[in-house]
């Protein structure tokens, strides 16, 4: 069988000797060599360009290379009534953890006020903090916002979440839709974004947003740069109302050289590499799936477009 892999940024040579291994009855194809579309079944993709899918008319299952899928529900040419999974694995999680976890520790610690004296070579200690007293808030708490967040409470911050949804399965609070929000973000002193993109999260992250944290309130933005509202977000760091932001993500990608993000003294960025897609462990779940597929079982990790995740 075939396996088409569209993707601008992910290595085939390293998927391709994994499924060697794994599963050699998979033949992985190069969107970018030729081939017969027609004898395509199953597709690997990410970020691919709108319409690119509609010649492939026997498409059976499409696959996500990454937990986001929001370059799926936004080709209109999608190929009707054909399942699309995400990846849900444990070291796209990990990366994501451990950069929630260091973004937490170096606003917690004050590693920037601390930076800022070093440039200015000065010795000025700061009062300890109290990690209890720290309000780290999760906006998000799926598969991996819920990790993010089970990891930043087990260092002993005070941790709560925020879901479209009630959730009532998690070792923290949880506040929940629109009445919820607000109520949230109050008690945030550390927000960090892990949303799924949709319609409803669009620029979420805007004027309203930040005003509603507490003075000196520092944004981690893990999941799509969509999120953000980047004027809004510049005029509450300016403002001082914000005392700093990372950045993983950024809109558009990469982001253009003249962008105010990369000069500005309260920003951090990074080109999206909080987490990336290892072959070694994302391969299993992508096998797994598409022999459920060809013997009508169950698949894992549907996406529900209604919900967009």
């Amino acid at each position: 069988m075939k396996l088409l892999f569209m993707s601008g940024s992910d290595r085939i040579a390293a998927w391709r000797a994994v499924l060697a291994d794994l599963a050699p009855e998979i033949e992985l194809v190069d969107a970018n060599g030729p081939h017969d579309p027609d004898e395509i079944e199953f597709a690997l993709v990410w970020q691919y360009p709108p319409g690119a899918l509609k010649r492939y008319r026997n498409l059976r299952l499409v696959s996500s290379l990454g937990a986001g899928i929001d370059h799926l529900l936004r080709d209109p040419d999608f190929p009707a009534g054909v399942p699309f999974v995400r990846l849900v694995d444990p070291t796209l999680t990990s990366g994501m953890v451990e950069y929630a976890l260091a973004a937490t520790l170096r606003y917690h610690r004050q590693m920037v006020e601390y930076a800022a004296f070093q440039a200015q070579a000065q010795w000025h200690p700061l009062p300890a903090p109290t990690t209890s007293k720290r309000r780290v808030g999760v906006a998000g708490v799926g598969e991996i916002g819920g990790a993010v967040a089970r990891a930043i409470a087990g260092l002993g911050f005070d941790v709560a979440g925020w879901s479209r949804r009630a959730k009532t399965d998690l070792p923290f609070p949880v506040f929940a839709g629109s009445n919820g929000w607000k109520p949230f973000l109050a008690r945030t002193d550390i927000l960090i974004c892990v949303l799924p993109l949709t319609d409803a999260t669009r620029g979420l992250l805007d004027a309203a947003c930040f005003a509603a944290l507490p003075p000196g309130a520092f944004v981690v933005n893990i999941a799509r740069g969509k999120h953000v509202n980047a004027a809004d977000l510049l005029a509450a760091l300016d403002s001082g109302h914000l005392a700093h932001a990372t950045l993983d993500v950024t809109d558009p990608e990469p982001l253009p050289a003249e962008h105010p993000f990369w000069r500005h003294p309260k920003v951090t960025l990074t080109p999206h590499i909080a987490s990336l897609t290892d072959p070694r462990t994302a391969a299993p779940q992508v096998v797994a799936n598409i022999r459920n597929c060809l013997a009508g079982k169950p698949l894992a990790n549907v996406v529900d477009r209604a919900n967009g995740y």
